[in-house]
């Protein structure tokens, strides 16, 4: 499988995903409506959807994976540890932990 097959794949996939979370969502929210709930779920400032404390934690994991990156290549330059092993070790290691910095800083906003 070449590099314009896999595109396509990865496409498709994301596609499919998209197509299928909505649709999903929507299904729930017409039968939530039809039941006569509480709509109170829908209210944005009780959700946690795409606000700042989203758009935080992708660009902490972001910054978290470019370091992991920078790291993986320092690993692979002055060490004899395996490629993969170096990049995938550090993207997860700095992606972690940049995660846990900003459950941290989360966690001491909502004090």
């Amino acid at each position: 499988m070449g590099p314009g097959e896999t595109l396509i794949a990865l496409i498709i996939g994301v596609t499919v995903m998209g197509y299928m979370f909505f649709n999903g969502r929507h299904k729930e929210r017409m039968a939530i409506i039809q039941s006569g709930s509480n709509m109170s779920i829908f209210d944005s400032k009780k959700r946690s959807g795409f606000g700042r404390a989203f758009t935080l934690k992708l660009g902490m994991l972001f910054v978290g994976v470019a370091l992991g990156i920078l790291m993986g290549e320092f690993l692979r330059t002055n060490t004899n540890m395996a490629d993969g092993a170096g990049y995938m070790s550090m993207i997860l290691l700095f992606g972690g932990l940049s995660l846990i910095l900003n459950y941290m800083i989360e966690k001491r906003g909502d004090n």
